[in-house]
């Protein structure tokens, strides 16, 4: 165990989002040593079994906006938040703009007032590298960039959530750290019309159909193991050092999403082949690679899980527990069409 996973003994802690592939792999970090961890969670993109069912672990199916779920929390006195939980992510909220709006301003404006009358220890609030960046920053990317020209109502809301973070930690002494993440991948997300890319991939893959691309292959992303994740979002919520400071948990390396496709349909012995599709109006980063240095620097993240190795436990987990994934999985009117027609979503931050 990690030094600093010790702090965290004989306190309570809540993760909101907490059913999703970060939050539940984060709940069974915590749960090793915290006194109590409370997940809330609607399950409206994830699932009940993926949470935990450790006798120190409670289960609060509701809402971010729902003040009596809310209230619920927050009379178990959490000193530590992890806040997860987003309307997730870029189409969905191309789709869905007020929902977006709701769910990731006001749910997080809620959490924050919450914290505030509580006097919790940490606030740590997920936000997402491609909220923040745009499309025109250098590479690798750096906290001290900031971009005013977005292109989803999701990217506008995460940056939202750090602006209130600012307000909150300067007006009120909150004391907000604002992670960033770049493209999550691991156990426990499962494949869905509005999820992530490699979930997607390896659920096409493992039912014989081709993996559909929008653009030309050749657009990186900076695909990071919800390990690595875990580890750095822990660390934010007991190093005194990351307090008021915002940075990338990102794995630093980019890869290619045909080479994906290829490594995908090479591990599953998919014959199906890759397809090629437009690239969507709102997707403008060709490349990803997040600069980890302040993160390193600030809480000691050292991202080390090879891609390689983190893709074979994620098929393996899928191996494991397809009948759970393949139930919940889904993709509107059919699995076909759905290849055929929908873009994939290659930002990656859980909820």
């Amino acid at each position: 165990m990690s030094d600093h996973l010790n702090q965290y003994a004989g306190r309570t802690v809540l993760v909101t989002g907490g059913a999703g592939a970060i939050g539940s792999n984060l709940t069974r970090a915590l749960a090793g040593v915290a006194e109590r961890v409370i997940v809330l969670d609607n399950l409206v993109s994830s699932s009940r079994w993926a949470v935990p069912s450790l006798k120190n672990v409670m289960f609060v199916e509701g809402d971010i906006l729902d003040e009596v779920k809310l209230k619920r929390c927050f009379f178990e006195k959490p000193s530590v938040i992890f806040h997860l939980a987003a309307f997730f992510a870029n189409q969905n909220s191309v789709d869905h703009p007020e929902n977006d709006l709701m769910v990731n301003g006001m749910g997080t404006l809620k959490l924050m007032e919450y914290s505030v009358l509580s006097g919790v220890d940490r606030f740590v609030y997920a936000s997402s590298g491609c909220s923040i960046y745009g499309s025109s920053a250098p590479l690798p990317l750096k906290e001290e960039f900031m971009s005013m020209h977005l292109t989803t109502p999701y990217q506008i809301t995460k940056m939202l959530g750090e602006l209130y973070g600012n307000f909150f930690w300067h007006h009120y002494n909150l004391p907000v750290v604002k992670a960033r993440f770049f493209n999550s991948y691991g156990p426990g997300e499962v494949p869905g019309q509005y999820r992530n890319v490699i979930p997607n991939f390896i659920y096409w893959a493992m039912k014989g159909l081709p993996l559909p691309i929008t653009g030309t292959g050749e657009e990186t992303r900076d695909f990071t193991y919800v390990g690595d994740i875990v580890d750095g979002l822990t660390r934010a919520g007991v190093i005194e050092a990351a307090i008021g400071e915002e940075f990338n948990l990102a794995s630093g390396r980019e890869t290619e999403i045909r080479n994906l496709a290829s490594m995908i349909n090479e591990a599953t012995g998919n014959k199906a082949g890759i397809n090629f599709a437009q690239v969507r109006k709102w997707d403008t980063k060709k490349r990803l690679r997040a600069c980890v240095d302040k993160a390193r620097n600030l809480i000691g993240y050292a991202p080390d899980t090879d891609f390689t190795d983190g893709l074979e436990e994620t098929i393996k987990w899928f191996k494991d527990n397809w009948a759970q994934i393949d139930g919940a999985a889904s993709f509107g009117p059919g699995l076909s069409s759905a290849v055929r027609d929908m873009t994939v979503n290659p930002e990656s931050k859980d909820s």
